[in-house]
């Protein structure tokens, strides 16, 4: 039985509109078997409902007519209320619609997005994990209305039918929209990998119990797909990728398929400890518990276009055009291009700040907005693989590497990172804290970047093609120091438009490139902020001109892979934050990328396939 409380219809009286005036029909045991459903949230006696739902076992709740009438506060803490109380298991969303199909649309639409907003908080606050989020999500938009309306009357029990239900919306219904959705991650050479599932079979299985993937996943290299000599990993023992639901996304510029980031788990719920989306959570958490603060950060991705000529049997990549930074020819001449790249960005809901020729020949940069680094990593896999696909599409190659052409500029993906607490940028200086623009968190933060930096490069710059480009006058930063503005300095603080100028916002960290795998690059940045908040570290002062006219008394950051792998094996603080058993692996496959490419240098021509 359906039961209107709350508001309605415009001749009740909402006095008696209480859901607590049914109490005495709860406590008759001629109704203690009945199905009762408390309509509308009760509002405004959500609470009221949702107690109910809690202590009488034949209660359930449906918040349809609260969404959409409600301001969108009101539908918010409505449901909020609903959920304070009421087992997940008991609360379901009917739009209400009547008189016109608007109605059951504005219902429908709206119900997602504040669904969305109350479990993303509750994610946040610690209440539900990202995945029983996506299980409540199921449960109020549709097993918990099929369950109680015994929507299976006709196919026999609800195990039967939800399993009927789900075979049918997978492979007719999904598999006519989608064919194959990709989960995918990112090594610890930095390489995009993915496997791909046929539609039906994903959302009937792979979405929640994964897919097998060897351990020595973790351990390849940029030139060979087996594990490195001492990563520990090898083809013995399997782990999980499991797909986080909350990623997937349908590619723009293929709409029959979709793809979905996944986590590394040795069993289900316990996440891998080679996991990189697991060591960028696990050090951010650090970073909120002791304090309080969270990373922002917004990259900006360098890559060049390349186009291909065919001379007798040689194949060769040739740059697109040959013009200069910020040449307006250049955008025009790749418009269609980027068009297509910032409308695909879009769609998957990644906001793009600026957009731009560079000064390499068919070099350009698109810069991602800020946002909390755990999704600023997720959305840099994503962007690449736009870019890269769109790119594809047109008939032309998008590549990310540091240095394709040893002539020419190089490519970086610099990253602008900055604190908060909730709403307050706590890097940025004040009246009562302001070292050179930024705040004793900030000072400290930084330090800690600053004198673990030689360090972090081992994530950050990668690979030994990585340290072409870091050179001296090339604004890729080469030595170590910081300055506000300083574009050849490894750490700029910054003072964009709208930020008072004795103030800074955020750093940005020149010496960061695509063979870094975002997460635990990210992971590195936060572990070296972290050891720097805890020891209270003090910057020295800044460089305020050219880096290079001190390169006699200034340190140089390393000139090779292999100096940075060094700093970090002796690097303890990584090692603890990160984990010792991952950051063994990065080093392994570090030395193998090193030996290898000393011994055949002519192996970086195919990188740019690669990255």
């Amino acid at each position: 039985m359906q039961i209107h409380t709350g508001f309605g219809d415009k001749d009740l009286d909402l006095r008696k509109c209480n859901p607590l005036h049914l109490r005495a029909v709860l406590e008759d045991e001629r109704f203690s078997k009945c199905q009762i459903v408390l309509l509308h949230a009760s509002y405004p006696f959500s609470k009221e409902a949702s107690y109910l739902a809690s202590v009488y076992s034949q209660v359930y709740l449906d918040f349809g007519l609260a969404i959409p009438k409600l301001s969108v506060q009101g539908m918010i803490s409505s449901l909020k209320e609903l959920l304070e109380l009421a087992p997940m298991n008991k609360v379901m969303f009917s739009t209400d619609g009547y008189a016109f199909p608007e109605t059951y649309y504005l219902g429908a639409r709206r119900a997602r997005d504040v669904v969305y907003r109350v479990l993303s908080a509750a994610c946040e606050d610690g209440d539900l994990s990202i995945q029983e989020a996506i299980g409540a999500v199921e449960d109020i938009f549709r097993r918990n209305a099929m369950h109680l309306y015994k929507l299976n009357v006709a196919n026999g029990s609800v195990s039967q039918i939800t399993t009927i239900v789900d075979n049918s919306l997978s492979l007719s219904y999904v598999e006519k929209d989608v064919l194959f959705v990709r989960i995918v991650w990112n090594d610890a050479s930095g390489q995009h990998r993915c496997r791909v599932i046929p539609a039906g079979r994903f959302y009937d299985i792979a979405r929640k119990k994964g897919v097998g993937l060897t351990f020595a996943s973790m351990g390849m290299s940029s030139f060979t797909d087996g594990p490195a000599d001492g990563t520990n990993l090898t083809g013995v023992g399997e782990m999980r990728l499991v797909p986080d639901m909350s990623t997937l996304l349908r590619l723009p510029w293929s709409r029959d398929e979709e793809m979905v980031l996944a986590d590394m788990q040795i069993r289900p719920g316990v996440a891998w400890e080679y996991c990189p989306r697991n060591a960028l959570r696990k050090v951010t958490k650090v970073l909120l518990d002791e304090f309080n603060v969270t990373m922002m950060a917004g990259f900006e991705n360098e890559f060049y276009l390349r186009k291909k000529l065919v001379s007798g049997e040689k194949e060769l990549w040739v740059p697109y055009d040959n013009t200069p930074y910020c040449s307006t020819t250049a955008f025009d001449g790749a418009s269609s291009i980027l068009q297509e790249v910032y409308s695909s960005l879009k769609a998957a809901e990644i906001v793009v700040e600026q957009l731009h020729a560079e000064a390499g020949k068919g070099q350009f940069e698109v810069a991602l907005k800020y946002v909390l680094c755990t999704l600023a990593a997720d959305q840099l896999i994503y962007a690449r693989e736009i870019i890269k696909s769109v790119a594809r599409k047109h008939g032309v190659m998008a590549t990310f590497l540091p240095k394709p052409d040893l002539n020419d500029m190089g490519s970086g993906c610099h990253v602008h990172l900055s604190l908060w607490d909730n709403d307050q940028n706590v890097f940025m200086g004040s009246s009562e804290s302001n070292f050179y623009g930024m705040s004793k968190v900030g000072e400290k933060f930084l330090a800690g970047v600053y004198y673990h930096l030689p360090s972090v490069l081992a994530f950050t710059a990668p690979h030994p093609n990585s340290y072409n480009r870091i050179q001296p006058n090339t604004w890729s930063g080469a030595y170590l120091c910081w300055g506000k503005e300083n574009r050849e300095a490894p750490l700029r603080t910054a003072c964009p438009p709208g930020v008072p100028l004795d103030l800074v916002s955020n750093f940005e960290i020149k010496s960061f490139d695509a063979c870094a795998n975002p997460h635990l690059g990210l992971a590195a940045i936060v572990a070296a902020g972290i050891d720097g908040l805890r020891r209270g570290l003090k910057l020295p002062e800044p460089i305020e001109s050219n880096p290079a006219e001190y390169a006699s008394t200034l340190k140089r950051l390393p000139t090779d892979l292999l100096e940075s792998v060094e700093s970090l094996a002796a690097d303890k603080i990584l090692h603890e934050l990160i984990g010792d058993k991952l950051v063994t692996a990065v080093i392994a496959v570090r030395k193998a990328e090193i030996d290898h490419y000393a011994k055949n240098p002519e192996a970086f021509a195919d990188l740019i396939h690669r990255y």
